[in-house]
């Protein structure tokens, strides 16, 4: 049988890494050590893998009222094997913790070894006003793999006060206490993406990632 879909470039990337960017947009990962993933991005696997609901045991019972709740369980996986991760074509990145933390917005979780330490937050009244802003503050030694919707980009929040619109937040560093900022004279303007003129505003040492999207296609202006 010929086709381009045969090419080698479309088949198991060699190496023997533990985390492995198959594509921008397809993350496999080699067990040994277990790893926390996101429920349902799990594509393909193989080997003799177990994967169990990871809840409420681990986190508190916060965990299990505020984050599975919203739709974003986790899943523990362990054993001898290989899985592929993705989630809805999004770019693919890892971040290396080095004894440090990261924040991500819980619709940004991939995967990360289970020897992190995690806790679900939510920032003040920002989940109600964004349909559910619920984080993952994440922390330890270790690899964190992250989905963008394109391309993410990197902010230095401490160059001055840096403001983004939720849905397109990705992650900060966990030693940054996001606000929000409101201006409801600019409604018609900003903020389409979580319905209200507000947004989060960083500012102190450390770094935000964005996406170049707000999640799903902005209706055209009437």
């Amino acid at each position: 049988m010929r086709s381009p879909i045969f090419d080698k470039d479309n088949f198991r990337d060699p190496s023997t890494d533990r985390w492995v960017l198959e594509s921008s947009k397809l993350l496999r990962t080699g067990f040994g050590p277990g790893v926390i993933a996101r429920k349902g991005v799990m594509v393909a696997y193989r080997g003799g893998l177990d994967f169990a609901h990871q809840g409420s045991k681990s986190v508190g019972q916060f965990f299990k009222k505020q984050f599975t709740g919203e739709g974003k369980a986790l899943m523990h996986v362990t054993g001898q094997g290989e899985a592929w991760f993705a989630n809805r074509a999004q770019e693919v990145f890892m971040m290396e913790l080095e004894n440090e933390g990261i924040t991500l917005n819980t619709d940004h979780l991939l995967a990360f070894d289970d020897s992190l330490q995690y806790e679900p937050r939510m920032l003040g009244n920002a989940g109600l006003l964004a349909g559910g802003l619920f984080n993952l503050e994440i922390g330890g030694s270790g690899t964190v793999a992250l989905t963008s919707d394109g391309t993410p980009f990197v902010l230095d929040a401490s160059q001055g006060p840096v403001f983004t619109d939720p849905q397109a937040t990705v992650a900060w560093s966990a030693n940054l206490q996001p606000t929000l900022k409101n201006d409801f004279k600019m409604g018609s303007l900003i903020g389409r993406g979580s319905g209200e003129a507000f947004q989060l505003a960083f500012h102190g040492q450390g770094f935000v990632v964005i996406q170049p999207s707000e999640g799903w296609p902005l209706q055209a202006a009437s």
